[in-house]
């Protein structure tokens, strides 16, 4: 409960005590491309260790929130996995919980979660079992750390139905998220989601101020307008399409800044950290930064811990390679069981398992779990899937054409690699190599 003044402090654990957290986790992600072809998006691994649902969820563990609905629908199989191995520590019979909500069809057996708002509906009577007086939603896919007792306090203190976080972002960032305008008093007077031309701050035209996806309710009043929205025919069952703006056109909603909440770098006045990683280059940014000095997220503050389900492996090792020669590392992360033989890795992240071998170069690599890098590979730009084993001496961040022939290449030159796109890759190329050697 950071920044809470001893005053509002028991107020804050009052409301925290009567508070369920619903994390929405099932959208598609389709913007990360390839990365979400077998997995939810909030499951996508990030981080060197982690998957980006763990921000969400850890944030509400350092908050006090022990009572946690994760709300799942497309390719859940994966993030269902990680968190009942890694999740799986609170206790039911202390009133704590991290409940798993698929779409099931348990309201009319005929349409699955049509929305984020009709994701919440059709799990009510399960909420309403449990009895919270505050209902804390969530978007599972963003990173960023904070306090959700500040957001709650704020919430209880003004005594408004509906509160929603908010971050100011630049303009051109503002389209995919929904922007709000509010009054001197916090009020939010208008909301729109996702617009073509974002309303910018008074004074401010390269600025906006854009919803986190993070609301809270008033329980009794959550229930009634997702009632009310259940029987609107032109609904898209969505809360940042319908629900906010339908609360803001009855001036019942108030905004919550991020800077009032957000957990900052430890012994700094950084700025708020909050990424939407939706796309190829805004996912691999947030890696980049991983690896840099100082990174604008600190993953190493003890005190407000990321949680998340890993494998017991033995330390990263660096060795030197076939030949005796020695490489070297600049600015990189290295997870548990990695193995490096001899080669050269600068401004990279490599998650747990990757096995790099000899007289490769790395620059600017994101490496998922379990990819082995085969000898002599030089690779910059790049997010590598998986599991993929990427063959003997491929180069990939140096000929634009030659990337996006096989692999996906981002507007901003990063290349993504999965496994089936090397499979693919394999083909062609054998292809090639017969009809050259072929007599006729």
């Amino acid at each position: 409960m950071a920044n809470i003044d001893t005053k509002g402090l028991g107020m804050a654990r009052e409301a925290i005590q009567q508070t369920m957290a619903l994390v929405l986790a099932g959208g598609r992600g389709s913007r990360l491309m390839q990365l979400t072809d077998t997995r939810a998006k909030p499951a996508v691994h990030f981080g060197g260790k982690f998957r980006i649902i763990d921000f969400a969820l850890s944030n509400c563990i350092n908050s006090g929130i022990y009572r946690v609905g994760v709300v799942t629908q497309y390719k859940s199989h994966s993030l269902l996995r990680h968190i009942q191995a890694g999740w799986s520590f609170l206790r039911y019979e202390m009133n704590e919980f991290i409940d798993l909500l698929p779409a099931q069809q348990r309201v009319d057996e005929v349409n699955w979660y049509r929305g984020t708002a009709d994701a919440v509906y059709q799990n009510m009577d399960i909420v309403r079992d449990y009895g919270p007086k505050y209902v804390l939603v969530l978007a599972g896919d963003h990173v960023y750390k904070m306090d959700y007792a500040n957001l709650l306090l704020d919430h209880v203190r003004r005594g408004n139905p509906v509160t929603v976080a908010c971050i100011e972002v630049p303009k051109e960032q503002a389209s995919a998220l929904g922007v709000m305008q509010v009054d001197e008093e916090g009020r939010i007077t208008d909301f729109v989601e996702k617009p073509v031309d974002p309303p910018t701050l008074p004074g401010r035209p390269d600025t906006c101020l854009a919803s986190m996806g993070i609301y809270v309710f008033d329980a009794r009043f959550l229930y009634a307008m997702l009632e009310a929205d259940q029987q609107d025919p032109h609904s898209c069952r969505d809360f940042g399409r319908d629900i906010i703006p339908a609360v803001v056109q009855a001036g019942q909603a108030y905004a919550h800044a991020f800077s009032q909440s957000c957990v900052r770098n430890r012994g700094s006045g950084d700025a708020c950290y909050w990424r939407d990683v939706g796309t190829v280059d805004s996912f691999w940014a947030a890696n980049m930064d991983l690896a840099s000095v100082i990174p604008e997220l600190d993953l190493y503050d003890e005190h407000w811990p990321i949680w998340t389900n890993q494998k017991q492996l033995p330390p990263a090792k660096f060795v030197q390679d076939y030949t005796g020669q020695s490489g070297s590392t600049k600015n990189s992360v290295f997870s548990g069981g990695c193995i490096v033989s001899g080669s050269h890795i600068q401004d990279s992240v490599l998650f747990t398992g990757v096995r790099v071998h000899s007289g490769c170069h790395l620059e600017q690599a994101v490496v998922f779990p379990d990819v082995v890098i085969n000898r002599g590979c030089r690779l910059k730009r790049v997010i590598i899937d998986k599991r993929c084993e990427i063959p003997a001496g491929l180069v990939v961040g140096e000929d634009p054409q030659a990337d996006a022939r096989f692999f996906h290449r981002s507007e901003q030159g990063v290349v993504l690699i999965t496994r089936s796109m090397l499979q693919a890759r394999a083909r062609i190329l054998a292809q090639e190599a017969e009809v050259q050697t072929d007599p006729a």
